[in-house]
């Protein structure tokens, strides 16, 4: 696969996706989006990667946005296109069937922070920034922020977030659920590798499971959601990896799960 903004390593189950454009603070174009449509859809049917890293190349910024100056001559409707493929990819990673890591190394705004928020676990360094800053240029967000930031934080402060434009720290991002862990700048590779492996000791069948209930469920009412994860209760039960993960449990050993 022919990528030229994109990093990509693969390792012991572990897939790292760095979007690498320093010069331009890793921001979001076309070329980028595609490159991330396309590797994503390999992830997905590759069994060999179980979970997945995504980050930014340097020490400033995550993603900065989507690429603003592109945004002065585009049209309508190649914003109108730009805009739906930005939402599929970031739908994608969200129903990836894996667990997806954000390692957020810096500046997350407008699509970087739409992007860190279609990923299942989030994790900062401490010099990280977020923020929804189109009102400022006369848009709005267009890659899913006005729908998942008041989902994560709550409605006031995601329209606080989104009508002020003003950024927020990693602290803050901490206390009002935006990220899950705030960790050094030196440290935040190693803290996304470390959940990634530890996620990768559990049932991979009960770690999908996990993750459809939780995507598909927040669709529904409380009482259906429920239903749904009975479902997957039960399905989780007739696998080999609940005779290997109970028994092994019982004989105090390691188990070893092979996803059925």
């Amino acid at each position: 696969m022919d990528l030229k903004n994109i990093l990509f390593e693969k390792e012991r189950g572990i897939a790292t996706i760095t979007i690498n454009r320093p010069k331009a603070m890793n921001a979001l174009n076309g070329e980028v989006i595609d490159e991330l449509e396309n590797l994503i859809g390999s992830i997905k049917s590759d069994d060999d990667v179980k979970v997945v890293v995504i980050t930014g190349a340097g020490a400033k910024a995550f993603v900065a946005g989507a690429d603003i100056a592109g945004f002065k001559t585009m049209s309508e409707e190649e914003l109108k296109v730009f805009a739906e493929k930005g939402k599929k990819v970031f739908f994608d990673i969200e129903n990836l069937g894996k667990p997806v890591i954000c390692a957020i190394n810096g500046m997350a705004f407008g699509g970087g922070c739409e992007l860190a928020m279609s990923c299942h676990v989030r994790i900062a360094s401490e010099n990280a920034l977020f923020g929804l800053p189109e009102a400022g240029l006369g848009l709005i967000p267009g890659f899913g922020g006005t729908q998942r930031l008041p989902r994560l934080v709550g409605r006031g402060k995601g329209l606080e977030m989104m009508l002020t434009g003003d950024n927020v720290k990693a602290g803050e991002a901490l206390n009002i659920g935006l990220v899950e862990k705030v960790v050094p700048l030196k440290d935040l590779r190693k803290t996304g590798i470390d959940m990634a492996e530890k996620i990768m000791s559990k049932a991979p069948l009960a770690i999908k499971a996990l993750l459809e209930a939780v995507n598909e469920g927040l669709k529904l009412s409380l009482e259906e959601g429920c239903k749904l994860e009975t479902k997957l209760l039960v399905d989780c039960y007739g696998t080999e990896d609940r005779v290997e993960g109970i028994s092994s449990f019982l004989e105090r050993k390691k188990p070893q799960y092979k996803g059925k």
